[in-house]
């Protein structure tokens, strides 16, 4: 009896082959499970990593909102064409306090990993408002009503606390000042500005949309603008060269 005789009696038998197929997959779980339990921590620590500020906190829950993520991915993959677009590639570390994560696969716009400080302020909001008048064959849709949206920071404590809870080590230090921190980061002159600083390294603080008030305009380029800029790779190198 040949191989595919055998293989044959497997395909034609459906006890067989959901027995076989249960101890494939058995097999392959424990394999890909097991290292979890005695292994430390599965995400190699980078220098440069912190949890949102409360402003790009707020920024990340519109985008979700917004459904951005949809169009969007932020994982630039290993690859020489994606490498030599986008910049280095993605590291676990980047997402590790994302919940949920924004790596993905598809792309009906650029992989946004590294948008950060690639573009001024003034091109996001325009790019919000008519996405065409910067990309003219761009089909993302208009989003010029976050300007007038004013965002309240009345809940950002509790989304902070929540990400806390899912591993995100905010302290109860910054907790506490999360509506602060949130007001300063948007006054450069304000009295906050230092202690935002402390918490939050590299934090960036202006009036992201040029307008008064805070909007969710501000927040959601607060966060775009801060993507990919945490890490500094021109220093940077993996666990495995060091």
């Amino acid at each position: 009896m040949g191989i595919l005789d055998k293989h044959k009696i497997l395909e034609t038998n459906a006890t067989l082959l959901l027995a076989g197929s249960f101890v494939v997959v058995t097999i392959g779980g424990i394999v890909e499970i097991a290292p979890l339990f005695y292994l430390e921590n599965t995400i190699e620590e980078v220098d440069g990593m912190r949890p949102y500020s409360p402003m790009e906190l707020a920024g990340r829950e519109v985008y979700l909102r917004e459904g951005c993520y949809v169009c969007h991915s932020q994982m630039i993959r290993p690859m020489r064409d994606e490498v030599e677009r986008y910049g280095h590639y993605s590291l676990a570390a980047e997402s590790m306090y994302d919940h949920p994560f924004q790596w993905g696969s598809k792309r009906t716009g650029p992989d946004l990993a590294r948008v950060g400080g690639r573009y001024s302020d003034e091109w996001h909001v325009l790019h919000f408002i008519d996405p065409q008048s910067v990309v003219p064959e761009s089909v993302m849709p208009k989003y010029g009503y976050l300007l007038n949206r004013e965002i309240d920071p009345e809940h950002i404590q509790d989304i902070m606390a929540t990400n806390r809870i899912v591993g995100v080590p905010y302290t109860d230090e910054m907790i506490e000042n999360a509506v602060v921190d949130f007001n300063a980061q948007i006054d450069p002159f304000g009295d906050g500005f230092d202690a935002l600083l402390e918490r939050y390294p590299g934090a960036q603080i202006r009036n992201f949309d040029g307008e008064d008030g805070i909007s969710e305009m501000d927040a959601l380029i607060a966060y775009m603008q801060m993507l990919g800029t945490l890490v500094d790779f021109s220093t940077f190198t993996p666990a495995e060269s060091r």
